[in-house]
């Protein structure tokens, strides 16, 4: 084992974060430097800290990382419409790279030898950390406790927990939480414990950002969302920052049920886990942003996106956000984002979107004369229909002509 002066620990002060860093001194002998991010998880940091400064730790960054998050990462992957499987919204998947990013940071800022994470070895983030990191400082080394140490169990975690004296939250009755929680500003997840149990129904106290859509009001409540560019950048009507147009979609998609996912998806690892999700803001956004796109993007551009948007999906998820894939593909969605400037209005009801309205005073391609069904004095030649039938046709008619012949 090569000699490790200096770790940098993606540490969210949580039980499995707080026994890595105990068991990086103990195991390493090395210096840890802890990272925290605020990347909207809802929760106080300043806890984070103080258990990182009882623990012994001298350099502490806690770092809020909301206006990034949101700017450089949810609204470009947005502009794809990305979805994984045809559901998930990726809340948790595009938080990765944003981290990994200054975890390499920190390390160079502090001339450590390596980073260090608390993704498991049976998960996805393991290999986001890990991808993003290497794309970024490729000789960097990398310490995953959960693929070297024998605390395979949260009871494990917990009596190495007591034995060192590491104060640990969130315990339940019978010492071991019932699922895991992951926040962000898009969304939170939650998976495990009871959860593995892919036709148990959770229960209702288990969401924390969405009103129960039975319990939601009973009227309806307009929004109304301005575009520039392929960007959210108002919100009924008042100009936000990247970070608040999200906040604030998450707040009225929260109170009326919006945004909640309950789903088996497969891992890039190989196997298949169950997860459910809350992201209300992020539902309002793709349906917000696909309506904008259906007035302001030509056809095959649209059907281009729709085509490659599960690649780039696949790509986010699998933790390829600093690929020279990813990039490309991310040069030529925003290329296609130039004129996606208007507005959209959304209904939202009881767990539901409705978009009522889209209008883009600058790149509409919706002409009114052409698509309507009333006289439109010569701007569309109905008869021009029949020779563009009929050349369509013809490969479909050779071939039931062949098909004849042969019975």
């Amino acid at each position: 084992m090569n000699e490790v002066k200096k770790v940098v620990l993606a540490y969210s002060g949580g039980l499995d974060t707080s026994v890595i860093l105990k068991w990086l001194q103990e195991t390493y002998g090395c210096q840890v430097v802890t990272f925290t991010a605020d990347i909207g998880q809802g929760e106080e940091l300043a806890p984070a800290r103080s258990k990182a400064k009882l623990m012994g730790v001298k350099q502490i960054f806690v770092e809020d990382l909301r206006e990034e998050f949101v700017r450089d990462f949810v609204f470009p992957m947005f502009r794809a419409n990305a979805l994984y499987e045809g559901e998930y919204l990726l809340g948790t998947s595009i938080a990765r790279p944003l981290i990994a990013k200054h975890l390499v940071a920190i390390a160079r800022k502090t001339a450590a030898d390596a980073i260090s994470h608390g993704a498991t070895g049976k998960g996805n983030d393991q290999v986001r950390f890990e991808l993003g990191a290497y794309a970024l400082m490729p000789d960097v080394r990398v310490i995953a406790p959960w693929r070297e140490w024998d605390l395979t169990s949260r009871e494990k975690l917990l009596a190495y927990a007591e034995r060192h004296g590491i104060p640990v939250e969130g315990r339940t009755k019978k010492g071991v939480a019932p699922y895991s929680m992951d926040a962000n500003l898009l969304h939170i997840s939650y998976e495990g414990g009871i959860l593995e149990d892919p036709n148990y129904e959770p229960e209702e106290s288990m969401w924390r950002l969405t009103a129960s859509p039975e319990d939601a009001p009973d009227r309806p409540e307009y929004v109304e969302v301005g575009y520039a560019a392929g960007d959210i950048t108002a919100v009924n009507g008042k100009r936000l920052t990247p970070a608040a147009v999200l906040t604030e979609l998450n707040r009225l998609g929260g109170k009326h049920g919006i945004g909640r996912l309950d789903l088996v998806e497969n891992r890039y690892v190989g196997m298949k886990s169950r997860g459910c999700y809350e992201t209300p803001g992020g539902t309002i956004m793709l349906k917000a942003h696909r309506a904008i796109e259906s007035i302001t993007l030509d056809r095959e551009v649209l059907a281009l996106k729709d085509d490659l948007m599960p690649r780039y999906a696949r790509l986010i998820y699998n933790g390829y956000w600093f690929s020279p894939e990813r990039r490309a593909l991310q040069t030529l969605i925003d290329h296609t984002q130039d004129p996606v400037n208007g507005t959209v209005r959304l209904k939202l009801y009881k767990g539901t979107v409705l978009v009522t309205g889209r209008s883009s005073k600058t790149d509409s391609l919706f002409d009114p004369e052409i698509a309507t069904f009333e006289e439109d004095r010569g701007a569309y030649n109905q008869a021009d229909a029949e020779g563009f039938i009929r050349l369509n046709a013809l490969r479909l008619r050779i071939g039931a002509k062949l098909k004849n012949r042969k019975q």
